[in-house]
């Protein structure tokens, strides 16, 4: 069975600038993510997509098998990752000329999952016979009990049910996509237009090993923990 993992560095972010190679713990962000996936020993292939020479060469650096530059059209603010990664899939059967039975991506913004997460989150998907996976936390804020919109001139909760939830213990559970792990088959990765689907199965992991940088409040927390340990 071949595997492929993607792991998808844009430069251009906004809320934390050239945030895919700002170093944590004296490396590139891109590195620890990229470190994770060569020790984990499961794939046949890692590459990196980018748009970037700066983020290519300090992957390649880093031990990729090869860094998939991609158009311009899937580097904007407004380009959905999934484009992305399947251009990525797309290309790297091209260039090593082999099919990939499983694509694994890993994203750069989430380096507190451990190789036992990457591992354990596989075997789940191959034991359910399904076609991908995405990896959750449990959600801090509940929308049937403590998330609010505003709406026709006040505040309501976002979900509600047929009874008044007045207890957080009481609402139903509910996730977040820590956006940590994401897999596919071969045939989901080429026809889905959608990460999320009817079919789609989570691998859960603690919130801990699921703060997702997207500020720089976040860079800040994360950087600490890896730097202490």
């Amino acid at each position: 069975m071949k595997i492929l993992c993607t792991i998808c560095a844009r430069s251009g972010s906004k809320g934390v600038l050239n945030k895919n190679i700002k170093k944590i713990n004296n490396k590139p962000l891109i590195t620890h993510t990229i470190d994770q996936a060569r020790k984990s020993k499961l794939f046949n292939k890692i590459v990196v997509s980018t748009n970037s020479d700066k983020i290519c060469q300090i992957s390649m650096n880093s031990g990729i098998d090869k860094c998939i530059k991609r158009p311009n059209k899937l580097s904007d603010d407004y380009s959905p990752k999934l484009l992305s990664i399947k251009h990525a899939f797309t290309k790297s059967e091209f260039i090593f000329k082999q099919k990939f039975d499983i694509l694994i991506d890993l994203d750069v913004t989430s380096p507190l999952r451990s190789i036992s997460d990457i591992k354990k989150a596989l075997n789940h998907f191959k034991k359910n016979g399904i076609n991908n996976l995405i990896s959750v936390c449990l959600s801090r804020k509940n929308p049937y009990y403590n998330m609010y919109e505003f709406k026709n001139k006040k505040l309501n909760i976002i979900a509600s049910l047929s009874s008044q939830i007045n207890r957080r213990q009481d609402a139903p559970i509910v996730y977040e996509n820590n956006a940590s792990i994401y897999i596919w088959n071969r045939k989901a990765i080429l026809r889905n237009s959608k990460i999320l689907n009817k079919n789609t199965i989570f691998y859960e992991m603690p919130y801990e090993r699921s703060i997702d940088i997207d500020s720089k409040f976040d860079f800040k927390i994360v950087k600490y923990i890896i730097e202490n340990k």
